[in-house]
């Protein structure tokens, strides 16, 4: 781990994933990147939110990344987060993950969720059929070492 460059990349839309990432960043030195969406595009309610997304998806119109990314090349490691919306991975992060047609490291998937995963992981895989390496992911709704260093230690090897 010590000679690789990692980068934590995560949507948050409640302040749960953020909490998580930066958990993640007090382990290890990385790039913290957050994914936002303009300010319009969610409701502040769960249950809104969540029938927006089921209508960007049933329209195949995901949400448009205001963040400016980096070169994602020049890393080794991307530790992708982001929250569980209807047990799949959610649509502002299916918008980053389109962008790792071309990535060659690793990926692995963080996520929070305010019940149950669902098939989240799973679906994660699906999203980067290019990326060779796809390690298993961790939920980190309540981050604590117990959890997130037995993952870091699996997914940075």
């Amino acid at each position: 781990m010590a000679n690789q460059k990692v980068a934590v990349i995560y949507y948050s839309w409640s302040g749960t994933t953020e909490r998580a990432a930066q958990a993640i960043g007090q382990q290890l030195d990385v790039d913290l990147i957050k994914l936002t969406v303009a300010p319009t595009t969610f409701s502040t309610d769960m249950y809104a939110t969540s029938a927006i997304a089921q209508q960007q998806l049933n329209a195949n119109q995901l949400p448009a990344l205001t963040t400016e990314l980096p070169d994602l090349n020049q890393y080794d490691l991307i530790l992708v987060g982001g929250p569980v919306w209807g047990g799949t991975v959610s649509t502002p992060v299916r918008s980053f993950l389109t962008q790792l047609s071309d990535f060659k490291g690793i990926v692995a998937p963080f996520y929070t969720d305010a019940g149950t995963p669902g098939q989240y992981e799973a679906d994660f895989k699906q999203l980067l059929p290019t990326v060779m390496t796809v390690r298993p992911g961790v939920s980190l709704t309540q981050p604590t070492s117990n959890t997130m260093k037995p993952w870091l230690k699996a997914v940075c090897q």
